[in-house]
């Protein structure tokens, strides 16, 4: 999967400006050029008493590639959020499909909101990666037969399966990732519990590592805060 970072306007002192409009008014906008180190005590106070607007005065733009299914998941999100995916309608879908490696766990074991995933077997591991590649083929090349006999991009595509990969810029606020990564990550400092698919996981751990290096005293708050999104 990739993830990368292709625009930001993003800074611990965009969170800085937009707090103190209230009781400075324009003059607010001098903390633009000040050290956001010696406030960190605001943005903290801001992330505990849950103050939200503030964290929103900023925009990172992501460039993503992952499968279909991880999307489908994403863009469930959608307060704070933008979205342009890669059409199957006007442009020919290439092969590039989305099998586990042996570090996906595969078994799931317990009854529905009271499960976890164990290991699974050498043996289930390759069975998984036999059957999805027999699957994935079979089904791209009914695909290309139907765009040989002429049927239009838009129908050929029903047939190709959710484990292809798409790809598509997605662009938010801290405010609207902290709610995704609340979500859609797991972490030890988590004040309410999460358990999200691990290939969305692993999407939210590239976009959470930019994120960190951008707005570094508010990654801190959001983890000093029990990863609650203000």
């Amino acid at each position: 999967m990739t993830v990368e970072l292709v625009k930001s306007s993003a800074s611990d002192a965009d969170v800085l400006f937009a707090a103190r409009v209230s009781t400075l008014g324009e003059q607010s906008l001098e903390e633009l050029q000040k050290d956001p180190e010696r406030s960190k005590g605001l943005i903290n106070y801001l992330m505990r008493d849950r103050h939200g607007s503030p964290f929103e005065h900023n925009s990172m733009t992501f460039f993503i590639s992952a499968p279909i299914f991880v999307f489908r998941e994403f863009m469930r999100h959608r307060v704070g959020w933008s979205y342009n995916e890669e059409s199957g309608r006007y442009r020919e879908l290439q092969p590039v499909f989305y099998s586990p490696d042996e570090s996906r766990k595969l078994v799931q074991q317990g009854r529905p909101g009271k499960y976890v995933f164990v290991e699974g077997t050498p043996t289930q591991h390759a069975t998984v990666s036999r059957v999805l590649e027999e699957s994935y083929q079979q089904a791209y090349a009914a695909y290309q037969k139907l765009l040989a006999e002429g049927v239009a991009r838009e129908v050929a595509r029903a047939v190709l399966p959710v484990g292809l990969f798409s790809s598509m810029y997605a662009t938010c606020n801290a405010r609207s990732l902290m709610h995704f990564l609340g979500l859609r990550t797991q972490h030890e400092l988590a004040k309410v519990p999460s358990f999200p698919q691990r290939e969305i996981e692993m999407v939210g751990e590239r976009m959470e590592a930019e994120w960190a290096r951008l707005m570094p005293l508010t990654y801190a708050a959001f983890n000093a805060n029990g990863r609650v999104a203000p």
